[in-house]
């Protein structure tokens, strides 16, 4: 996969070599008060997940290249085939793409059974109402609905709509699938089964995907790279683990769990645009992130006895419940969040107002090159 954040610029220029790419996109989509501007590549069998703030223009990303919108300025090539190029004015109609959605809220046709609707994009693209039936029903068998086959979709789960509305945008064997918030209208224990099963299917699959998702299970587990959109541009792109471990953004650090800073290193002590200092793990000079987890803080109500390196005071600023554990949000000289026990905070007597001392021991405290 290969991603830029840089301006499209002039859209004559030759994008940089992609490889092997299924998806070539140069996209800039203007309307009042925002601009998305984004170039991406998604190779055959790969899938990369789109995260983003609210606002960010993920949905935007996904309907240019369905040609739900029009570019702007900019092209979209598909398996070698130009799909858009505002350049030369040649725009292939939605239909004609080989596109397949799949919606946060599936958007079945609600009188036709589930056959019918798998087969509705079969019967656009050609096919005979026999044909289209057969191939839908191999593809309800493949998603484990044949038994439902005749099920209208008021009377489906929220899991088996997905799959219906999955294996309908498979169908018709597109090379480009889009997932837009495919499990955000899953409870907890059908997303969890769904997930697993959407991952056998994506692995199965020979084209690109692009996921949109806010959940960062979701994109850690279905996804092959990770891409980062905010303000309708690029802030960062890699594995999953790439992202994990050096977020770039507050709200990648916050995607991720890890408490992010900006600042300047000198050996092991990182000066932090606030002025305060910190000392982190490894020996770098220059600009630097540092981030830490927020199950590393460590809290006390009295300034703790020794010298440790990273102390500062705090208020609390509120509390919320976090898995098995308590996430208290800090304020002061670093705003921070903290991971602990629901045991530490009736023992710390933590409220909103409380006063405290924050530490975080050098190990835990990590620095890599802005």
């Amino acid at each position: 996969m290969t991603l830029h954040a840089q301006p499209l610029g002039d859209m004559t220029r030759q994008a940089q070599p992609v490889g092997d790419m299924t998806l070539h996109a140069q996209l800039r989509v203007e309307r009042p008060g925002f601009v998305l501007d984004l170039e991406l590549g998604v190779g055959a069998g790969e899938v990369v997940a789109l995260l983003g703030p609210n606002g960010a223009g993920k949905t935007t990303v996904l309907r240019a290249l369905a040609g739900l919108i029009p570019l702007t300025r900019g092209r979209v090539i598909l398996d070698g085939q130009l799909l858009e190029d505002t350049a030369t004015g040649a725009r292939v109609p939605t239909e004609r793409r080989s596109v397949g959605v799949v919606f946060q809220d599936y958007l079945l046709f609600p009188h036709l059974t589930a056959l019918d609707n798998v087969a509705f994009g079969l019967r656009c693209h050609g096919h005979s109402r026999a044909a289209a039936h057969q191939k839908a029903a191999a593809w309800l068998r493949r998603v484990g609905l044949a038994d439902h086959a005749h099920t209208r979709p008021r009377q489906l789960s929220g899991g088996q709509a997905q799959r219906v509305a999955l294996a309908r945008a498979l169908a018709i064997e597109p090379r480009l699938l889009l997932l837009d918030e495919p499990l955000a209208a899953l409870d907890a224990h059908t997303r969890l089964e769904i997930r697993s099963q959407l991952r056998h299917h994506l692995a199965d699959y020979s084209g690109a995907t692009l996921l949109v998702t806010h959940d960062p299970l979701d994109a850690m587990v279905l996804a092959d790279r990770l891409a980062v959109i905010e303000n309708g541009r690029l802030v960062q792109h890699g594995t999953p683990e790439e992202i994990a471990r050096r977020p770039r953004t507050d709200y990648v650090a916050r995607l991720v769990g890890l408490n992010l800073y900006r600042g300047r290193a000198h050996r092991h002590t990182v000066t932090l645009d606030g002025g305060v200092q910190l000392t982190v793990t490894e020996d770098l000079t220059g600009p630097v992130f540092v981030a830490f987890p927020p199950a590393a803080v460590a809290l006390y109500r009295t300034r703790p006895d020794g010298s440790p390196r990273n102390l500062w005071p705090a208020t609390v600023t509120g509390m919320e419940r976090h898995g098995d554990q308590v996430r208290v949000h800090l304020d002061g000289p670093l705003r921070a969040a903290a991971d602990v026990t629901a045991a530490a905070v009736a023992e710390l007597h933590l409220t909103p107002g409380q006063q405290v001392w924050v530490s975080v021991k050098a190990a835990e405290t990590h620095a890599y090159p802005v």
